[in-house]
């Protein structure tokens, strides 16, 4: 786990709201603070689609932030800036495979709950901690260091500075 402050805030909301930066990952949940407060539940709601609709989707447990992020945008924008906002996202088992790729581990897949990012918004300042899930007890951490690497690649790729806490 990492936690990374974020330079440029406004390069990084650029990046969130208007580009495709982070479009492919899983939203879980969403909380917007203006001058109400909005949560967004990221959990697709199956019985809306039909067979058809869901056989398109590239995950049937969570939205892309693609689908998500013009509604999130639109509370957004305007004169004033959020009180705050956290936004987690999940990534999707390709991404999964791509970090396991780069671990020296015996885990797969199937043994990783999911790799998170966890984004806050908060007096003008964002921070972003990294968070790994495993389906039982593990002392190896090469998933978590391998992700912890990925995440930071990802930004400098990017164009998004950090620092580390």
């Amino acid at each position: 786990m990492i936690s990374l402050i974020l330079k440029d805030t406004r390069t990084f909301m650029s990046n969130l709201l208007i580009k495709d930066t982070f479009d492919r990952l899983l939203l879980s949940e969403a909380v917007i603070s203006t001058a109400h407060t909005y949560t967004i539940n990221g959990e697709i709601n199956k019985s809306f689609f039909s067979e058809e609709e869901l056989s398109q989707l590239s995950s049937t447990s969570y939205a892309e932030w693609l689908s998500v992020r013009p509604f999130c945008y639109s509370i957004i924008r305007g004169n004033k800036v959020p009180t705050g906002m956290k936004i987690i996202f999940l990534l999707p088992d390709t991404y999964v495979s791509d970090v396991l790729a780069g671990a020296d581990t015996i885990l797969t897949e199937s043994d990783i709950n999911g790799l998170f990012l966890n984004i806050r918004y908060s007096d003008g300042n964002v921070t972003v901690v990294t968070g790994t899930s495993l389906s039982s007890f593990s002392l190896d951490k090469s998933v978590e260091h391998a992700f912890d690497k990925y995440v930071r690649l990802f930004f400098e790729q990017s164009g998004i500075a950090f620092e580390e806490q």
